[in-house]
């Protein structure tokens, strides 16, 4: 089997609401490249890429240009066994891991349609049936976020993740964790999410301010070192995940001790290839895993649930359903959840059949 065409689609997705975050970042309309390899034999690879501005070192419009830079390599090769074709191409074009993440899910794809079996059969086998999600909350006023949080739990969400820092108020971030906490009650999870946007004394006093709740912490800082710190005036259990971007980072968060859980992302570790690496990682040193991606649509959080199917339950802390934050679907059967719970779709590779004319007209077509 050999790449004949390289197909990429610039497809705008908007969230259902905007998303407020730390630092003056927001989420609402962003830009996700859709990919799609083709190959002599009549499979079709799809993968996706969807970088949140300000959020992490990637950008949409380089995405198809570094595809131009990669596609020397990738046409009239063979896709099967995606690990040595990934090898060859970070030898060909350094860097730009998030362009390489949408070709890496394709490749993947593919070998696992070639073998006529479902992706997480590749990764690991089938380990768990279905995965618990975790529900963001946009950072707004403390009681519409706890509003929020109750929606949430009503359809089965038991794990919650509250974004802080976006009025740069530390007191009103410690009544966003104490509002959430108290509406869902004991039992359920619940994070405190900077998204890099604090300096460590303020988060320092808004991890001792709630500190009698049972919460987590999530990347208050830039830095791990930072993040150390908070960890250890607080005393509250902490959650990387900007700064958990690879092997090196992974064991230096845990060397610092501030690495309870991580966020493994597939676009931020350059695709599943990499993403399995570090899930593995993570088992052997006892961290608990958010298996997800920055952003992205149908085949993005096909790609993750895959994995995240493969992962023994120790180490599941939780995924994303990402297709449900933002339209429009590109294929609006799959994935879907299930009371608070998701399974990765049905059918062999990621099984999922974005709709062309979702898509529309490509913007690339490189053969």
């Amino acid at each position: 089997m050999k790449i004949t065409r390289i197909t990429a689609w610039e497809v705008p997705l908007t969230s259902h609401e905007t998303y407020y975050m730390a630092d003056g970042k927001t989420c609402d309309t962003t830009l996700s490249v859709i990919l799609r390899l083709d190959t002599d034999t009549g499979l079709s690879g799809w993968g996706e890429v969807c970088p949140i501005p300000h959020y992490l070192p990637a950008y949409a419009k380089g995405v198809i240009p570094a595809l131009e830079e990669m596609a020397p390599v990738l046409i009239s090769a063979d896709p099967v066994g995606p690990e040595a074709l990934m090898e060859r191409l970070n030898k060909h074009l350094i860097g730009h891991d998030y362009a390489k993440s949408a070709v890496d899910t394709a490749l993947w794809d593919l070998t696992a349609q070639a073998t006529q079996l479902p992706l997480y059969a590749l990764l690991g086998g089938r380990a768990v049936q279905d995965m618990p999600l975790y529900h963001s909350i946009t950072c707004v006023a403390p009681d519409e976020m706890a509003r929020m949080a109750r929606d949430a739990q009503d359809q089965g969400m038991t794990q919650f993740q509250v974004k802080l820092g976006a009025d740069k108020n530390w007191e009103a971030d410690v009544a966003r964790l104490t509002l959430v906490r108290e509406e869902v009650g004991q039992g359920p999870l619940v994070y405190g999410d900077w998204n890099c946007g604090s300096d460590a004394l303020t988060a320092t006093r808004v991890g001792r301010a709630v500190a009698h709740l049972d919460v987590m912490l999530e990347q208050p800082c830039a830095t791990i070192e930072e993040c150390a710190h908070v960890r250890a005036a607080t005393g509250l259990p902490m959650k990387l995940d900007e700064s958990a971007r690879d092997v090196p980072s992974l064991l230096a968060g845990h060397r610092a001790g501030c690495m309870d859980a991580a966020a493994l992302k597939l676009s931020k570790m350059g695709g599943l290839s990499n993403m399995r690496r570090t899930r593995d990682l993570c088992l052997t040193l006892g961290t608990q895993m958010c298996i997800e991606d920055t952003w992205g649509s149908d085949i993005t959080t096909a790609a993750v649930l895959h994995l995240a199917a493969a992962t023994p339950e120790r180490g599941i802390m939780n995924t994303c359903d990402l297709s449900h934050y933002v339209g429009p679907r590109l294929d609006p059967g799959v994935p879907t959840r299930d009371n608070g719970r998701i399974a990765p779709p049905d059918g062999i590779g990621l099984g999922i059949t974005p709709d062309l004319d979702t898509l529309g007209q490509a913007q690339a077509i490189i053969e």
